[in-house]
């Protein structure tokens, strides 16, 4: 039976898996080895370049056009001066000194606070687009006429500004508050969260539930399998390969959602604020502004991982992964 009949998370298809040669198997964690070290990799060319860039750029950055007074024409390359580009050392120096002086806990501890905070509001808005975006990538597939209707909307959805949608949830929650049923505002950041996460789900289930060759529908056609028998047991396994990778940038967009969200209505107690309260006091404290900036690429990675676990759950369906 060769590869291209042997349908993805079947017996066959893990039978053949577990015969396959140590060596290769061995080659696979290799590989990942590899992923990693090229992400190390990756940081430190950046801290490298970052800098390369304030040792040899000019302080005030390179500007085109204006009038010469400061704030005018249009900024090609940032300036270099301490204030506006702090040495990596003092980024990292920052994060272990009080927060706001005194007895205040170390930055570090201030922002991972926050950016538990957040991190939670933003899996919630991920499960909730993960089901909503499962449910529309069903109905798609199932009904090629809703796929018609519904697809081009989806797309549509994501023109949207986010910072202008989120004002608006945020007051229909109020006002369903006020109307005696319980809307609290961190709701509503995690509805917001959701709106960017649902739209990859919904794309990447109906992609993987078409997935399928002809062959294996066929095959269930024969055996007298119904929609629903056909979806469990033959779509929603080939769908894995191109769900993981939607799950992903899923994951990735909630962790963005949540912050923009933060920042809109004003939540309190995420990191979203605490950009905001320290970007304010950026020209006395350059270095404070970007730990919670490194805290929200540490919560995309966190959520990034939590999505690999999920992956090494369905590990037998992954034949074919999609890249993301």
């Amino acid at each position: 039976m060769t590869d291209q009949v042997l349908a993805p998370g079947t017996a066959a298809a893990v039978a053949r898996e577990e015969r396959m040669p140590r060596g290769i198997r061995s080659s696979r964690g290799n590989a990942t080895a590899v992923r990693v070290g090229w992400g190390v990799a990756g940081v430190a060319a950046v801290v490298v370049l970052w800098e390369l860039y304030k040792l040899l750029g000019p302080a005030d950055g390179v500007t085109v056009g204006g009038d010469g007074s400061a704030g005018s024409g249009v900024i090609l390359l940032p300036r270099t001066h301490d204030r506006a580009m702090p040495h990596v050392w003092d980024m990292v120096a920052r994060m272990f000194a009080p927060t706001s002086g005194g007895d205040t806990p170390p930055l570090i501890v201030s922002v991972a606070g926050a950016a538990g905070m957040t991190l939670g509001l933003a899996a919630l808005g991920w499960l909730i687009g993960v089901v909503v975006g499962s449910l529309l990538g069903i109905a798609m597939q199932r009904w090629r006429l809703v796929e018609a209707g519904l697809l081009p909307w989806i797309v549509v959805s994501q023109i949207v500004p986010l910072i202008a949608f989120a004002p608006v949830v945020n007051a229909i929650g109020t006002q369903v508050d006020r109307s005696g049923f319980p809307w609290p505002p961190w709701f509503s950041v995690a509805l917001i969260s959701s709106y960017l996460a649902f739209f990859p789900v919904a794309i990447g289930m109906l992609r993987g539930l078409s997935a399928p060759d002809a062959l294996h529908l066929d095959l269930m056609r024969a055996n007298s399998a119904g929609w629903w028998q056909t979806l469990v047991r033959l779509r929603l396994p080939a769908a894995v390969p191109h769900l993981l990778p939607a799950l992903r940038l899923a994951a990735a967009s909630a962790v963005v959602g949540a912050v923009v969200a933060e920042v809109s209505i004003g939540l309190r107690g995420g990191i979203g604020r605490m950009l905001i309260q320290l970007a304010g006091q950026a020209s006395s404290d350059p270095a404070a502004p970007w730990a919670p900036t490194l805290g929200t690429v540490v919560m995309g990675l966190l959520a990034a991982g939590g999505v690999a676990l999920i992956g090494v759950a369905l590990h037998r369906f992954r034949r074919g992964e999609d890249t993301a």
